[in-house]
């Protein structure tokens, strides 16, 4: 099964960038995996929507702010509950895409090559002030998303 891990964040706004932490991990505990592709989204997303043509599973990870529950609350649903409506405006700005809008042009551009299991990790997070250092409990939540993802690799090869 090919699958396309995308990790999304901005690794100088503290825990925010634990999306691109998970990433970082994964490339250093897995090393060059033929049907895995790993993408360190940053805060872009749209960009990528064409790479994602042949993947036959999409894993993100992300932060989550003002969820209500304590930093490293980790949360694992199916995209098609975030995903964000398509927006025909031919006006969107690149640089202010979100994954879940992102998700929505995918399905549009990829049509039925767009994969059944998209899959979100969600961690919640409250520090987002300008730092590169993720806090203890965020960085726990990321090395737990890592240990699943790794896991979920050996049971889908």
């Amino acid at each position: 099964m090919k699958t396309a891990i995308m990790g999304f964040g901005n690794p100088v706004r503290s825990d925010d960038g634990v999306g691109c932490y998970v990433i970082d991990q994964l490339r250093k505990s897995l090393g060059e995996q033929p049907e895995v592709n790993l993408f360190d989204m940053g805060t872009s997303a749209f960009e990528v929507l064409f790479q994602l043509r042949g993947h036959d599973r999409i894993l993100i990870v992300d932060a989550v702010i003002n969820t209500g529950e304590a930093p490293g609350t980790l949360y694992k649903l199916p995209a098609h509950e975030v995903e964000a409506a398509i927006q025909d405006d031919p006006m969107v700005f690149l640089h202010s895409l979100k994954w879940d809008q992102a998700l929505s042009y995918a399905r549009k551009i990829l049509l039925r090559e767009y994969p059944d299991d998209v899959q979100v990790y969600l961690i919640a997070v409250d520090d987002t002030k300008l730092k590169v250092n993720l806090s203890d409990a965020v960085r726990a939540a990321g090395d737990r998303v890592v240990a699943l993802l790794r896991d979920s690799l050996l049971v889908n090869s």
